[in-house]
């Protein structure tokens, strides 16, 4: 019963690797890239210019930002909740929600291989959030209304996070995958508005090579969604705790 509750444990962090990788692609997406430094701006109350030019400016932005971050966290958290209960309450389907969730990978994989292409993840979405600008509370709420906002874009790839957080069965650790995906996506978010002007350059040129980005980052999904199709998913677990004995100890 150990050796299982271990090998459990060893393979949530394959999972949390995808949830990260998730993460960063949403923020790496055309629905937000592009959007990210007068988003920024418009939450601290700041031009983009300002941000660009004045330490003050940037200090006001990182705290507006990571009330934002907290916002859409909050969002996240509670889906995670909700569909590792779901998840739980279905313990008998928990291998079909395994194959759904490797399914809804390969999908996505296959979309930023460039396969084929789903029309929502491609385009630029904005969110009318009123003003809410150059607050904490403020900015929680843009957190929240990004959340929602930005659900059409974001769908699939947080539909297979989702898949995977209720495919746990377990409250605790299907919360954990939601909450690395709000870290793979809220961090680049603090590293923007802290170091918006030598990131500048960097932002750039992930927007020029964006289609070697995604065809990269689409391949390793692809794989791994038909790892968990096949149960090589769990095979892995198995090969890490071979393979790094330390896992044994987390959890």
């Amino acid at each position: 019963m150990l050796e299982t509750a271990l090998i459990f444990d060893a393979a949530l962090l394959p999972a949390m690797a995808v949830a990260l990788l998730a993460g960063i692609l949403s923020f790496l997406s055309p629905c937000v890239l592009p959007v990210v430094p007068p988003y920024l701006a418009y939450m601290g109350g700041v031009s983009v210019s300002e941000m660009e030019q004045t330490s003050h400016a940037r200090k006001r932005v990182f705290m507006s930002a990571v009330f934002f971050v907290l916002g859409l966290s909050t969002v996240f958290l509670l889906l995670g909740m909700a569909f590792s209960t779901m998840g739980r309450m279905m313990l008998q389907l928990q291998d079909w929600l395994i194959f759904v969730a490797g399914a809804m990978i390969m999908i996505l994989g296959a979309h930023f291989v460039g396969v084929f292409r789903l029309g929502f993840l491609d385009r630029e979405l904005r969110v009318d959030a009123g003003d809410k600008g150059g607050s904490a509370f403020g900015a929680y709420l843009l957190g929240l209304a990004f959340a929602f906002g930005w659900t059409p874009c974001l769908g699939p790839i947080l539909g297979a996070i989702l898949s995977l957080a209720a495919s746990e069965a377990d409250v605790s650790r299907g919360t954990v995958l939601l909450a690395v995906y709000a870290l793979g996506l809220g961090i680049p978010f603090l590293l923007v508005a802290a170091f918006f002007p030598r990131l500048k350059g960097v932002m750039g040129w992930m927007k020029r090579h964006m289609d070697r980005i995604e065809k990269t980052s689409g391949l390793l999904l692809w794989t791994v969604g038909l790892m968990m199709m096949t149960g090589q998913f769990a095979a892995f677990s198995y090969w890490l705790l071979e393979r790094f004995p330390a896992l044994a100890l987390v959890g």
